[in-house]
């Protein structure tokens, strides 16, 4: 956890919920807001049979950086945000977002804001595998 109560990963391996949790508690927090992106079997009408994510080599430095500013914008004590990259199937946890507050109102807004942001600020690329066996990058 950073001075400002912010940690921000990309990770290669499998996303932990309990993880998220235990880093976004403390004695001061009353309220945990959680948003978790998941792997789903279709996309626009298309069936998805599995993903890739691929990120910049700065893309932590720029999710720690935003995780901050949204952080310090509405008062919450502490953010957990992980993002996957590599290949992942329909279920897996693509990215979470947790955030810890005295009350649940900064909790639900930080996290929103949070994710919202990452999904167009943050230099990763999403690479899909279509059933039909086509593959696209999409948002990209």
């Amino acid at each position: 956890m950073t001075s400002t109560g912010v940690r921000a990963r990309i990770s290669a391996e499998p996303l932990s919920l309990d993880r998220a949790l235990a880093e976004v508690s403390s004695p001061q927090v009353g309220g945990v807001a959680i948003f978790v992106g998941l792997v789903r079997n279709h996309d626009e009408g298309r069936g998805v049979a599995a993903l890739s994510y691929s990120a910049h080599p700065s893309a932590e430095q720029v999710l720690a950086a935003t995780a901050t500013v949204v952080a310090e914008g509405h008062g919450v004590e502490r953010v957990w945000v992980e993002h996957r990259t590599g290949e992942l199937t329909v279920g897996d946890l693509a990215v979470v977002v947790a955030v810890g507050a005295a009350h649940r109102g900064p909790a639900l807004d930080c996290c929103r804001e949070l994710i919202d942001r990452l999904k167009v600020e943050v230099p990763i690329w999403k690479e899909q595998s279509y059933l039909d066996g086509q593959v696209a990058w999409v948002g990209v």
